[in-house]
């Protein structure tokens, strides 16, 4: 038995956040039924496409059951009464005040039913001056100071290569409230309303940052910092080939092992932190990835070849593991599914899983 089996979930989410939350909860045995406009989920427009949709809906929206409801119609909103009734768990991720103004708020849904845990996930949270701007996860990063730290030596930021904001800011805390929410509720018998800002949930992924601010006013600078290129122990360096290694010997014994491994035992001790990392990039120049990547083998240093996500998921280690031994079905065609952080343990026996056609089980839920 699946930990969440039996626990029924109202998903009025879009795009990423709230649909690989509800992802994450169908992994672990939720029914999520998903509720769409007459088009649709944007995403299902996005490419490429993967059968009549996009493999970005089909790889967050697997397990699924999908109906369509025109939300402004008070028949329909009269009709999801029914849904709400049963439900243990509603997920939007509207602009504050949208679903309040369709009859849907937490106010209106916990009237039908109090133990529902209705969760909200928005970019700056209900309330605060920035709680009705428009932004992305870009902005988000840029808001929290995140962005910052990425600098280089001249502070000039990077396009972030992740969506940490929906991902670590929003999907991952939704699910982490609601299940909390869900355990208070086994407590109590009633429900609760949560408030999911994005860009306060970046915070505690910057701890060192504000650590080192709080206690000794030192903030972070862009590209100077033990973790952010000003270290020579936690560094990129080329190769001759091209190539790059991640090197990461941040305790003595791994800086050691490494030090000895290039060839330069001299450069330890040294206070000169830009003439190390000089003549550390200098020697790791001299040779290909593939000379390094045997010289480091079996011994603890730390170095890792920087390699493209076409190889990472064919990578035998992830392969033994079972990272990719999922796969998503649409319209016919299938392939690997997105994995999540459900442990194995938590997952269902059945290894293959199909996202919903648009209004699939439509006939199901309304009249």
């Amino acid at each position: 038995m699946q930990p969440l089996e039996g626990v029924k979930v109202l998903d009025f989410s879009t795009l990423l956040p709230g649909p690989m939350c509800t992802l994450m909860l169908a992994d672990a045995g939720a029914d999520v039924i998903k509720i769409e406009k007459s088009a649709g989920d944007e995403m299902r427009s996005y490419l490429p496409k993967f059968g009549s949709d996009s493999v970005n809906f089909a790889l967050l929206n697997r397990g699924k059951k999908s109906i369509v409801a025109d939300l402004k119609s008070p028949d329909i909103r009269r009709q999801l009464e029914a849904l709400i009734l049963e439900a243990d768990v509603l997920v939007e991720q509207f602009r504050p005040g949208v679903m309040d103004r369709l009859g849907l708020g937490y106010t209106d849904v916990s009237r039908i039913n109090p133990a529902i845990v209705y969760c909200s996930i928005t970019g700056f949270g209900q309330t605060g001056p920035y709680s009705l701007v428009a932004a992305h996860d870009m902005n988000y990063q840029a808001q929290a100071g995140m962005m910052s730290l990425g600098g280089d030596a001249q502070g000039r930021p990077g396009v972030p290569p992740v969506l940490t904001a929906d991902l670590a800011g929003g999907a991952y805390p939704a699910m982490m409230n609601i299940l909390l929410g869900l355990r208070k509720r086994d407590l109590d018998g009633l429900g609760c309303y949560l408030d999911i800002s994005m860009a306060d949930n970046l915070f505690p992924l910057m701890y060192w940052g504000l650590g080192n601010g709080w206690s000794d006013n030192q903030w972070p600078r862009p590209g100077n910092e033990l973790v952010t290129g000003g270290s020579p122990r936690y560094q990129v360096y080329q190769t001759s080939d091209g190539r790059y290694l991640a090197a990461a010997p941040l305790e003595d014994k791994f800086w050691t092992n490494f030090l000895a491994l290039i060839g330069a035992p001299e450069l330890e001790p040294n206070e000169n932190l830009a003439l190390v990392r000089a003549s550390i990039a200098k020697i790791i120049a001299g040779h290909p990835a593939a000379y390094w990547t045997a010289k480091f083998a079996g011994h603890d240093t730390c170095v890792s070849e920087v390699i493209g996500l076409d190889k990472a998921v064919v990578d035998p280690h992830f392969q033994q593991r079972g990272v990719f031994s999922r796969s998503v079905s649409q319209g016919g065609q299938t392939i690997t599914a997105l994995p999540t952080p459900i442990n194995q343990v938590f997952l269902a026996h059945e290894k293959s899983s199909a996202s919903p056609e648009l209004g699939q089980h439509t006939s199901d839920f309304l009249k």
